[in-house]
């Protein structure tokens, strides 16, 4: 499927999830993450800039908005287990998945980098990116969740990434 459709714009920050036209209600999306200290991921999470809402936070769980359409559901053991009877892994030996931040800048990205070191996270779990064009680092939350953060030039990002194949 082409990233436009009938000579419109599907995707990028300007358009908003609706197939049908009906509704301009953008997508959103909930990470769930199971942690072992509630009060602890809390308070790494606001101080690499998300917001708690205690309309769905209460002490089994919290949502850390990060953006208005990226939620974090902080689950306690007990409360992961109530959605799932699968085995809770140990984020800190294995990686299930690896979830990406954008920012709007390198100095941005060092920034959320640095907020989380400050908070107790570890930094760069992951290798670090530098191609000119984007940059990207990471920082694991203290139960082990690997988060990436990149930017990457928005003339690079028009282009697509053929333009930066090697030939």
């Amino acid at each position: 499927m082409s990233a436009t459709e009938g000579g419109e714009e599907r995707y990028g920050p300007e358009r908003r999830h609706d197939p049908k036209g009906v509704n301009a209600v953008p997508k959103m999306i909930f990470v769930n993450l199971p942690v072992t200290d509630l009060s602890r991921s809390v308070a790494f999470y606001e101080a690499v800039g998300g917001v708690k809402n205690p309309m769905f936070s209460d002490d089994t769980a919290a949502c850390i908005v990060l953006s208005d359409v990226i939620h974090v559901m902080l689950l306690t053991h007990d409360k992961w287990r109530t959605f799932t009877d699968r085995a809770i892994p140990d984020a800190h030996a294995s990686a299930q998945v690896l979830l990406c931040l954008s920012e709007d800048s390198r100095d941005d990205v060092i920034a959320r980098v640095t907020k989380a070191q400050a908070a107790g996270g570890a930094i760069d779990p992951t290798p670090t990116q530098d191609f000119g064009f984007m940059y990207g680092r990471s920082y694991a939350d203290p139960d082990g969740h690997i988060w990436e953060v990149m930017w990457m030039d928005p003339a690079a990002a028009a282009q697509g990434a053929e333009a930066f194949e090697p030939a």
